[in-house]
């Protein structure tokens, strides 16, 4: 089954059967979606190796990732996928398989080995040479997440997020605010926590409220990291005779921790619900915690979040590189939405 077929069946030409099929802006959406919804129904499967024939192009793009098994990563990479196979392209994965894992295989030969259109990545640190290596291809790039220079990146304003954040919890009454981030792995991005913590530390200075540096705490942008740095927070030394009464065994007395904790991930700040409820600290009553996601295990919890959009973020991303690979400039890309979602987990400080 080929385009002539679903050209006789729309009573299109092949021209623009073509373009439909690749999501070309220049056709109509109404048609795209006829074309397509014919195609299907015709059982038309478009041929990669015919197409790179024709127009040298392989329809396929590839997508580098630090780990696959993130929240974050799954989603953007499904976005990534749909807007793919909306237009007709495959996905090649690249897994760099995080700390350890063989980046040399995937930047000096696989990628060179495997032909894509475009390149499209996640939240990377690249050193001098794996840079050197993704220039050779020549391909339209793009990064999801954190910035990195002289690539164009889909993601939200890091600072601004953790701003909003911070106005939250000072609009409830916080002062004693501690902060739980730190860097990823090795070999991510490591822009975004860094600008998180400045985000942070900014909107606290502009309000006039000093952070103790023991309330800048490493989570390692996990959930058992979250919990580490939870039971560090909230635990202290101040266990004991000037525990406060009801607190759990162990937890420092309310006077010495914070009263609101403001988590650079969903994942962190879950694993901080989970130290609080191990040390008997009530949430929010004598907690407030907040986090940056919008992970759906946070939405099942109550979680107060600042939610961003992964899928849409891959979604953007894949249209991007596509648009250059039919001819277009690239063009600047806005910083992607973020919304503050009051739940469960945020109240006014402990009197």
């Amino acid at each position: 089954m080929g385009i002539q077929e679903i050209a006789t069946v729309t009573g299109l030409s092949k021209a623009t059967v073509s373009r439909a099929l690749r999501g070309l802006p220049s056709v109509a959406d109404t048609t795209v979606d006829h074309v397509r919804r014919v195609a299907d129904e015709l059982g038309y499967v478009p041929s990669s190796a015919a197409a790179g024939l024709a127009t040298g192009r392989q329809r396929a793009v590839g997508v580098v990732v630090p780990v696959i098994d993130r929240w974050f990563y799954a989603k953007a990479i499904g976005g990534v996928d749909a807007e793919l196979r909306r237009a007709g392209y495959d996905l090649v994965l690249y897994n760099l398989g995080g700390p350890g894992g063989d980046r040399d295989r995937a930047f000096r030969r696989s990628m060179l080995r495997h032909r894509v259109d475009a390149l499209v990545l996640l939240s990377l640190v690249l050193d001098e040479t794996e840079r050197s290596e993704l220039e050779l291809t020549r391909h339209p790039m793009i990064v999801i997440g954190g910035p990195t220079p002289g690539l164009r990146n889909v993601g939200v304003d890091d600072v601004a997020v953790a701003a909003t954040a911070v106005g939250h919890l000072l609009g409830l009454g916080h002062r004693r605010i501690a902060y739980v981030g730190g860097q990823d792995e090795a070999g991510m991005n490591v822009a975004v926590p860094f600008r998180r913590r400045d985000g942070f530390l900014d909107a606290m200075a502009g309000a006039g409220v000093h952070v103790p540096p023991s309330w800048l705490v490493d989570g390692r942008f996990s959930f058992a990291g979250g919990a580490a740095a939870g039971g560090l927070l909230l635990a202290g030394s101040g266990s004991g005779s000037g525990a406060r009464a009801g607190a759990g065994a162990g937890s420092a007395s309310a006077s010495e921790r914070p009263t609101a904790v403001f988590c650079a991930s969903d994942e962190m700040a879950l694993g901080v619900l989970l130290a609080a409820r191990r040390l008997g600290i009530a949430v929010p009553g004598e907690l407030s915690v907040i986090g940056i996601d919008g992970h759906e295990y946070g939405a099942a919890v109550g979680l107060t979040t600042i939610a961003q959009d992964p899928e849409a973020q891959g979604r953007t991303a894949a249209c991007a590189v596509l648009a250059e690979v039919d001819g277009a400039r690239p063009g600047v890309v806005p910083p992607a939405l973020a919304t503050l979602v009051v739940r469960g987990t945020t109240g006014p400080p402990p009197r």
